[in-house]
């Protein structure tokens, strides 16, 4: 039995078989999943868990090159990005829009859906 660390057998089986400049996407419950990439939904009830709860359990196994916000978050959940931002120190942020987002999370390599409610919670990590 596995003593830590990310338990669900999906998303840990994801952070191991991430390489460098891989990527995959960390959304909220609302987001447009795509069909092509494997999807690991762990919502379980509003906020439970939020897409920070899910960053903070992935950063503490896997090493980051820097993570894809949106602008629309910059403008419409900015304590959100501060959040993200005491959590990650330094990694960078690439600022994209929502529709540039969710082009890009149709070649992610996952989805991971959670229960978040902030508005444009969404993210893309990169794997470093």
């Amino acid at each position: 039995m596995k003593r830590g660390g990310v338990l669900n057998p999906a998303l840990s089986h994801l952070l191991a078989s991430t390489g460098h400049t891989d990527y995959f996407t960390v959304c909220d419950r609302g987001f447009p999943v795509p069909e092509g990439p494997e999807r690991i939904d762990l919502a379980l009830v509003d906020d439970i868990p939020t897409v920070l709860d899910v960053l903070a359990a992935v950063i503490a196994e896997w090493s980051l090159d820097r993570v894809l916000i949106t602008h629309e978050m910059d403008a419409i959940s900015p304590d959100r990005v501060a959040e993200m931002r005491a959590l990650l120190g330094d990694v960078p942020f690439e600022r994209v829009s929502h529709a540039q987002l969710k082009r890009l999370a149709q070649s992610a390599r996952a989805t991971v859906r959670t229960g978040d409610t902030v508005p444009y919670a969404n993210i893309i990590v990169v794997s470093g």
